[in-house]
């Protein structure tokens, strides 16, 4: 299914955490960690956090598609 952000949290980032980490911890699956990082570009070269930094975390909304949908549910 396809994912809408419908607004952000913001969390401050601790000592050795990773956009991994952080993506595991507020999707439960570590692979969402483009949607994180793509909404905090000034910190996108980052690999490990120093402690600190302000992430904004995407709050997503699955959608259907056409794509998406089962068979006997498209037009």
């Amino acid at each position: 299914m396809s994912q809408q952000i419908v607004g952000y949290i913001e969390r401050t980032a601790n000592a050795g955490e990773t956009f991994d980490a952080l993506a595991l911890a507020a999707y439960n699956e570590e692979t969402m960690a483009t949607y994180i990082i793509k909404a905090n570009p000034d910190l996108s070269d980052v690999v490990t956090f120093e402690g600190g930094e302000l992430v904004r975390i995407p709050i997503l909304e699955a959608i259907e598609t056409p794509e998406t949908l089962p068979p006997w549910r498209r037009s």
